[in-house]
């Protein structure tokens, strides 16, 4: 009977963490949607090159363009990992470490819902990255 039992509680369990995957989409979808908003609106809003006279002007005009191009290159990066991300959640696949195959828990997906690693090999791999600054 007992053993039932935990059967029981792990499929409730599973069930949870699928309706919070759920939210997770919903978030994301929302996300995407509000990004790809946003892009339109600051591509139609990038200053133009015209005709400005003024040195400081020009200079001022540049580094502002150069901001939003840096900011929407930002915002593509994340898109793709979105974009990712959804389609891991369609093939059942989300959720899973892609360096150690363990099950990440849910409340790392629910605060970085982009993640493909667990905690211990996302530590790892910046352990490395920073051997390699050094």
């Amino acid at each position: 009977m007992l053993i039932f039992a935990n059967v029981k509680i792990k499929v409730m369990k599973q069930k949870t963490r699928q309706e919070r995957i759920l939210e997770i989409k919903k978030k994301l979808l929302e996300q995407k949607r509000q990004i790809l908003i946003e892009a339109g609106v600051m591509l139609s809003n990038l200053p133009s090159e015209s005709n400005l006279s003024e040195i400081g002007d020009m200079a001022s005009q540049e580094i502002d363009r150069s901001f939003l191009l840096r900011l929407r290159d930002r915002e593509r990066k994340l898109l793709k990992k979105i974009e990712k991300t959804l389609e891991k959640i369609e093939n059942g696949t989300y959720g899973i470490c892609e360096s150690c195959g363990a099950e990440i828990p849910i409340e790392r997906l629910e605060a970085r819902p982009v993640t493909d690693l667990c905690i211990e090999c996302k530590t790892e791999q910046e352990e490395v990255e920073k051997l390699k600054e050094s």
